[in-house]
């Protein structure tokens, strides 16, 4: 079994700490992107990464399936038009599992404009009604992966969102990942990192089609 967690931008800082994140899984291997963007922080940016992360797919036969590791899930309908093996993206598996643990989320995204292209692809899935509400940190990819201040912005914007009616968050970007255990202990309420749950679904679908 092969699962392979792509990172879309060339932030080497990112993949690793999806490294360390998804570290209890079996059979993951993570990998970036390098020819694109150094964050993912624009409509343009998560355009731009579809034709190469296509011919990354493509490149690898012997995957069983894919994670698209960047939380606009960019490229994801083409990705799965082009890919004989499964392909998951980490914002409609962070939405479904929060759904699954709660009965209102909230998104903790990066930036402000992150914020207009998640509403539209919920909205694609049907899922609005159920966010309580969607905050952003004001960081980029590059600080919420390395800064020293992230996980105080996390506490403060988790917060809000509890305020605002959210029984369980979604970490939205993958460079958040190594704060959910801390922020999820700390908030007390259920903290989803997406590239965590995309994976589990990924590795559910494997081992699935093979009974």
């Amino acid at each position: 079994m092969s699962i392979i967690v792509i990172n879309p931008n060339s932030n080497e800082a990112v993949t690793e700490g999806l490294r360390g994140a998804l570290a209890p899984f079996p059979n993951v291997e993570c990998v970036t992107l390098t020819s694109g963007p150094f964050g993912i922080e624009s409509q343009r940016d998560s355009d731009a990464v579809v034709l190469p992360l296509l011919d990354l797919i493509n490149s690898r036969p012997d995957a069983d399936a894919f994670v698209i590791a960047c939380y606009s899930d960019p490229g994801i309908d083409a990705a799965k038009s082009v890919s004989p093996v499964p392909v998951f993206g980490i914002q409609e598996a962070g939405t479904t599992t929060a759904m699954c643990r709660a009965d209102m989320f909230g998104v903790i995204a990066i930036g402000q404009p992150s914020i207009l292209r998640h509403r539209k692809y919920m909205r694609r899935m049907g899922v609005l009604s159920r966010l309580a509400g969607e905050r952003a940190l004001n960081m980029s990819v590059d600080e919420t992966a390395r800064g020293a201040n992230t996980f105080k912005r996390l506490m403060e914007v988790g917060q809000d969102l509890i305020s605002d009616g959210a029984d369980c968050l979604i970490l939205g970007c993958a460079g958040m990942a190594k704060h959910r255990k801390p922020l999820e202990d700390a908030l007390g309420v259920p903290v989803i990192d997406p590239t965590q749950a995309a994976v589990a679904m990924a590795l559910g679908a494997v081992l699935a089609s093979s009974f």
